[in-house]
């Protein structure tokens, strides 16, 4: 069986989107340790409602850089 160390490394070989799919699968195996009842988690959860309803809403890196770019 491997270490926690050997599969760290394994892992980190991985390319970036692989990564983060494995990442992502190994946060949902963990119990939640927030609850619904948190205004942050509410707030989020609502977005993430929103966003998956209207995908168009969302904004692009490069978006949210102009909109947040002082003004000169």
């Amino acid at each position: 069986m491997q270490t926690l160390t050997e599969l760290e490394h394994q892992a980190m070989e991985l390319p970036e989107n692989e990564r983060a799919v494995l990442a992502a699968h190994l946060l949902n195996s963990l119990p939640a340790c927030l609850s619904e009842e948190d205004e942050g988690v509410a707030e989020a959860l609502r977005r993430e409602r929103e966003l998956n309803q209207n995908p168009a809403a969302a904004l692009s890196l490069a978006e949210l850089k102009s909109v947040l770019k002082p003004s000169r």
